[in-house]
């Protein structure tokens, strides 16, 4: 409950408050965080290390409060919801490779988004969907009701409607047969069991089969997709090609080549905008 509090004052405050005065208080308050929760900042200095071995411990720690100011950007930029229009997406937004996204669908097997914890994913989502192309989207749902209402709210108010993991498979699988698009978050896998472990900057880390799972069963083109913060505080959309590929007809294995074909894409953006990439745990196994 106080938890829902909180996110109930933070979007109180961003909602009140100018767009660049919330981020200054969002950064504020994520310096006060990043001073009082070590884990965190253990949690992601260690996976910036793996990232960048050569990197001093001075680079890293710079890097590593970049990433929790950004995230606090974030939020603010998610509690914003209901002041988010098509007037805020034409000024703030660029909206790059959209035609791919009608390329793909005149294919008419349906539409994997695929993207990562990076940049602004929620925000991504919204202008994608004001754009017109609403989604289907697959969600951890929160344990707590009023805060998993709180956040499906928002996401279904601009136009995303929401699976939750764990439920999502026909709804995914409907979405897909019906020429229709469905965006997942392939770079956590949140199952007690499962998942896949694969190479990920050089160690084993495991990832989801959902993306590759789904495109190998519907025939559906999987579109590596990312929503970044620019260095003004606005943001790109940006919409990779199809993944090509051709399945041999041993599942197991297409579907560990298919996700390496995406995987590789993350590691290309991650390392581009480090400071971008939201990931508070330990992302490693060994």
């Amino acid at each position: 409950m106080f938890d829902y509090f909180l996110y109930r004052i933070g979007e109180f405050i961003a909602l009140t408050t100018p767009l660049k005065l919330g981020y200054v208080i969002a950064s504020f308050v994520s310096d006060v965080r990043y001073a009082f929760v070590p884990r965190d900042r253990r949690f992601v200095g260690g996976n910036l290390q793996v990232i960048f071995p050569g990197k001093s411990a001075r680079q890293i720690r710079r890097l590593r409060i970049r990433t929790f100011r950004n995230f606090a950007k974030y939020l603010v930029d998610f509690f914003r919801f209901e002041k988010l229009d098509k007037e805020f997406i034409h000024k703030n937004v660029r909206l790059e490779n959209l035609k791919i996204i009608e390329q793909a669908l005149a294919r008419g097997k349906g539409v994997i988004l695929v993207t990562a914890h990076l940049g602004n994913w929620e925000l991504g989502g919204a202008a994608a969907a004001l754009a017109g192309y609403p989604f289907l989207a697959v969600a951890l749902p929160h344990k707590n009701k009023e805060i998993n209402d709180f956040f499906d709210g928002r996401r279904n108010s601009k136009g995303i409607t929401v699976a939750p993991l764990g439920k999502a498979v026909r709804s995914c699988l409907d979405h897909l047969k019906a020429n229709k698009i469905v965006v997942l978050v392939g770079d956590r896998d949140f199952a007690e069991n499962g998942g896949v472990y694969l190479d990920f900057f050089g160690r084993k880390a495991r990832f989801p089969e959902g993306p590759a799972a789904f495109a190998l069963k519907t025939g559906a083109a999987i579109l590596p997709t990312f929503m970044l913060r620019n260095p003004d505080d606005s943001f790109t959309l940006r919409i990779e090609k199809p993944l090509e590929f051709t399945p041999s007809g041993n599942k197991e294995k297409d579907i560990q080549e298919l996700m390496y074909k995406y995987i590789r894409v993350f590691e290309e953006y991650i390392r581009r905008y480090p400071d971008q990439w939201y990931m508070f745990r330990r992302f490693w196994v060994a």
